[in-house]
């Protein structure tokens, strides 16, 4: 693909500026800024890229993937500002899903330890990681907000925190798990992931493809899981004081 290929796919871009400018919705300057962030930021990290892979050094592996976490740590931390130490919590959740990952995939021979390898996956694993987060996030700040007098009740009549929170502890995991679970379920069926779909038009073995997808995705349903519930017993001690009181 050229860049002026490139160029015509801008149209893309246009429909939904025109329509959200049609119908007052308010996402122009929204949509304007993510196509720019994301041209700017795929160029960049293309020529980064290059120049990691040329270099196997696997200090800039490390580097990249500590890049990754930042990034994707000062995106999500937006969500849980309510909650006293979201940046450390959320630094912890990604390096510890990165290593478990990372760990089991080198540590069983399924992938090498090679930039090739390394980088795209963590990408994978850690943006999944990031929305997970942010759905977890958000929803957990309503819970609390939503059922903030329904928790002192239970407060008030002997109840410990643990059991003051846990609807809401268990009712926001299961939430921001359900789009990676659904999208499972019909995988194959209603969508082809873009990763596979890349691999073919590359011109690599359909099977080969569908393989190496299959991986990402078992990775991906970990990653959902495995995100929502550390933040989530990583948060909700931040809600209470030492007299078992839920912090205004």
């Amino acid at each position: 693909m050229s860049f002026l290929t490139l160029a015509l796919t801008l149209i893309f871009v246009f429909i939904p500026i025109i329509l959200s400018k049609t119908l007052k919705l308010g996402l122009e300057k929204d949509t304007l800024i993510a196509t720019i962030r994301s041209i700017i930021q795929l160029l960049a990290v293309g020529f980064v890229l290059q120049f990691i892979f040329d270099s196997e050094s696997f200090l800039y592996i490390i580097l990249m993937i500590m890049l990754m976490i930042g990034a994707a740590t000062q995106n999500a931390r937006k969500k849980g500002a309510l909650i006293p130490g979201i940046t450390w919590k959320l630094i912890v959740t990604f390096l510890f899903i990165e290593l478990l990952t990372q760990g089991l995939l080198i540590g069983l021979q399924i992938t090498p330890a090679t930039a090739q390898y390394m980088i795209p996956i963590s990408g994978m694993v850690i943006g999944n990681s990031m929305v997970l987060g942010i759905l977890f996030l958000n929803r957990f700040t309503s819970e609390i907000e939503t059922r903030k007098k329904e928790m002192e009740l239970i407060l008030s009549l002997g109840g410990s925190p643990k059991q003051a929170i846990h609807r809401s502890l268990i009712t926001s995991i299961q939430t921001s798990t359900i789009p990676t679970i659904e999208s499972q379920k019909t995988i194959g069926l209603v969508q082809l992931p873009g990763m596979m779909s890349g691999q073919i038009i590359a011109g690599a073995d359909p099977l080969q493809a569908v393989l190496f997808q299959l991986l990402i995705l078992f990775l991906l349903l970990t990653t959902a899981i495995v995100t929502s519930i550390m933040l989530g017993f990583l948060s909700y001690p931040t809600q209470f004081n030492e007299q078992m009181q839920m912090i205004d």
